[in-house]
């Protein structure tokens, strides 16, 4: 049985989101929540997060077998590019030079073993 959520419009780009998500792709998501509670990273937090939610929908879905956090792993995790807040920063001799402020959206995928 595999369970999925969603988080979107994170205001960190997806580059900086894929760097933290490569680490716990195929791992036991007992392992995963050690690997992102120990991560200095901005991105660990909103994936935590994420996973937490992920192991509640599977609970959710089927009542009468409650889950271990060490019988499952993450099947699949990835990041999309989100909207782009556009700004504009002054630059020299007149001029205006564009600032896109990225966002992300992120997906992950569990499975029990």
């Amino acid at each position: 049985m595999e369970a999925s959520s969603k988080l979107k419009y994170v205001r960190q780009s997806p580059f900086k989101v894929r760097f933290v998500a490569d680490m716990i792709r195929g791992k036991n998501v007992a392992d995963a929540m050690n690997i992102l509670s120990a991560t200095n990273k901005k991105a660990s937090k909103f994936l935590l997060k994420l996973l937490d939610s992920a192991v509640a929908n599977i609970n959710y879905i089927d009542d009468n077998s409650n889950f271990d956090p060490s019988d499952l792993y993450v099947k699949t995790i990835f990041v999309d590019g989100g909207p782009m807040l556009k700004r504009f920063r002054p630059a020299a001799m007149g001029r205006a030079t564009p600032i896109r402020k990225r966002m992300s959206h992120i997906t992950i995928t569990i499975e029990n073993k």
